[in-house]
């Protein structure tokens, strides 16, 4: 099938254009819902999120029975300035690891149930280091984007995006700054463990890629470009496809979150299809999530990344859609309602 897209100003015209939430089918859940054999609210954000999830599956009963998740590897010039604990060949170990069924992604992956796709994006050949010019060319860009975007079963119901791309915390660092401002220090963790040195030397690294790529003020897909890597940049289109089939998403960390935040930023309301899966440890997280006015549903003092938080809130909204559509109505089960 050939791509819809082949211009990052044909990918924004598709963010612009995408469907939105069945109303009437949000309504119908809300009914349903009300009808429940339960106090009203007594479930919580459970609630909320089945009638979320309904509307954008068009079903009032709707449930999950197609998870899927996807991790996005990428590798980055940037690594080249000690801004990691790590060297660039662990991405290409941890994505054989992923396929060998070896990581905790994969093991929350089946816990949930979920089919499991690992996508390596040209991992001989990094992006440009972003702290002397941008990360790619266009072309290089839609590339990704169409990997990320193909990389979608039409079939999923429920999708998770993650990834794997040593020096991928300083690359969404480097975004968040770009498009919310405020001190590099603030957005800057300590990624895979770096000491209070090396850390301050990568928030450095962040001011400078903003300040030599003049990003601050960008459009967000240009953001993107000169300041992503491939992995965020397929990430990116994988949550624009799901939009486009009306498959709800579950965020996952920082990265993905600084990856749909240049969705966001390019057209707001291009996330209403997202929810955020958790918080992360990575102190820009909370920050992004604010930003985005993304609640998150878990905070478990995760810093992994792989989209094992996102997996995990899978679990979450399986369970908001099992008490939603298969609870009994007061009629049904012949208890008296108020």
């Amino acid at each position: 099938m050939p791509s819809p897209f082949s211009s990052l100003s044909d990918f924004a015209a598709l963010l612009r254009a995408a469907p939105g939430t069945d109303a009437a089918a949000t309504q119908a859940a809300q009914a349903r819902d009300a009808d429940l054999t339960k106090p009203p609210g007594a479930l919580g954000r459970l609630e909320d999120l089945a009638q979320w999830y309904c509307g954008w599956r068009s079903d009032a009963r709707a449930r999950v029975t197609a998870p899927q998740v996807i991790v996005f590897a990428g590798n980055h010039g940037v690594v080249g300035q000690g801004i990691s604990a790590f060297p660039a060949a662990v991405t290409a170990q941890m994505v054989a690891n992923f396929r060998a069924g070896g990581a905790a992604v994969n093991q929350l992956a089946a816990q949930v149930g979920a089919r499991m796709d690992v996508v390596a994006l040209d991992l001989d050949r990094p992006t440009g280091d972003i702290s002397l010019g941008p990360a790619m060319s266009e072309d290089d860009m839609l590339r990704a984007l169409n990997a990320g975007w193909d990389a979608v079963d039409p079939a999923t119901d429920l999708l998770v995006v993650g990834e794997m791309g040593i020096g991928n915390t300083t690359s969404a660092a480097a975004i968040a700054l770009a498009l919310f401002g405020g001190g590099a220090e603030g957005w800057t963790g300590r990624g895979t463990g770096l000491a209070d040195a090396a850390l301050a030397h990568k928030a450095q690294i962040v001011a400078r890629a903003v300040t030599v790529n003049a990003a601050s003020g960008a459009g967000g897909l240009e953001v993107l470009r000169r300041l992503g890597g491939r992995e965020l940049v397929a990430m990116a289109g994988a949550m624009a496809r799901a939009r486009q089939l009306r498959i709800p998403v579950v965020l996952d960390g920082f990265i993905c979150t600084a990856a749909a935040a240049c969705l966001h930023a390019e057209c707001p309301g291009a996330l209403d299809h997202a929810i955020a899966g958790h918080v992360s440890a990575e102190p820009g997280h909370p920050r992004l999530l604010h930003a985005l006015s993304k609640e998150p549903l878990l905070a478990l003092g995760l810093r992994l990344g792989e989209g094992s938080g996102g997996v995990l809130a899978m679990g979450i909204v399986q369970a908001a859609l099992a008490c939603h559509s298969g609870m009994a109505t007061f009629a049904e089960a012949g208890v008296s309602g108020a």
